[in-house]
């Protein structure tokens, strides 16, 4: 008897359909990206072989360049602006709208608030870390010591942001704003004991060192 023989199907595939699904999902996520800001104070940071990393958000940073400049970030733009509002009432120094705005794209600054328009009026491209003198800090709890009142304004602003969202869907209370120090592994003690002890007057006694990852093979 006769072998059957098998009538052979078409190997081609037609990947029309997954290439459009492929460049929708590209698009999508291009659209939707956030550029990383170039870092206005750079830090050469120590290194350590923790692999611990900081939260996107609820967070502020205290960055510390070489010669002791201290600059001031935090990194949820609502929060930013609540916080220069607060700041703006108990200096007594008025911004306008556009300040506002501004401020909330701005995620890194080293001005004395008394300067914060000036530099607010500058482009991006402008706004260098050679031409902010770095925020005052002292060992007071006075208004002379504005990384104090910056801090301790931050963290009430987000307390504030929290409860505002208490009703929303799937909300999660992250708790307390944290605060990270990002010092230069060559600056000296006492600029970084001035924060500490701003932090610690405020009972602020949880906060985080930023580091590079130590190279494990050396």
């Amino acid at each position: 008897m006769g072998k059957a023989k098998v009538k052979r199907a078409s190997t081609s595939i037609d990947m029309t359909a997954m290439c459009d699904v492929s460049f929708l999902l590209l698009t999508f996520f291009v659209l939707t990206a956030t550029a990383r800001q170039p870092e206005v104070l750079p830090v050469d940071v120590p290194a350590s072989s923790t692999p611990d990393k900081l939260p996107d958000d609820n967070v502020s940073i205290i960055s510390v360049g070489k010669g002791g400049k201290v600059f001031f970030s935090i990194k949820n733009p609502t929060v930013r602006e609540e916080t220069l509002k607060s700041m703006s009432a108990k200096y007594d120094i008025a911004f306008s709208d556009k300040d506002y705005e501004e401020f909330k794209k701005m995620d890194e600054f080293g001005v004395p608030l008394k300067n914060m328009r000036q530099l607010l009026s500058l482009g991006n491209d402008q706004r260098k870390e050679n031409i902010q003198p770095g925020i005052p800090v002292d060992s007071t709890e006075t208004n002379s010591n504005e990384l104090y009142q910056w801090v301790q304004q931050a963290r009430l602003a987000t307390i504030k942001y929290n409860r505002d969202r208490e009703g929303e869907k799937d909300f999660v209370d992250p708790g307390p704003m944290k605060v990270a120090i990002k010092a230069d592994a060559n600056e000296k003690y006492p600029t970084i004991n001035l924060i500490i002890e701003t932090l610690r007057n405020q009972k602020q006694n949880k906060f985080s060192f930023v580091t590079g990852l130590r190279n494990e093979s050396k």
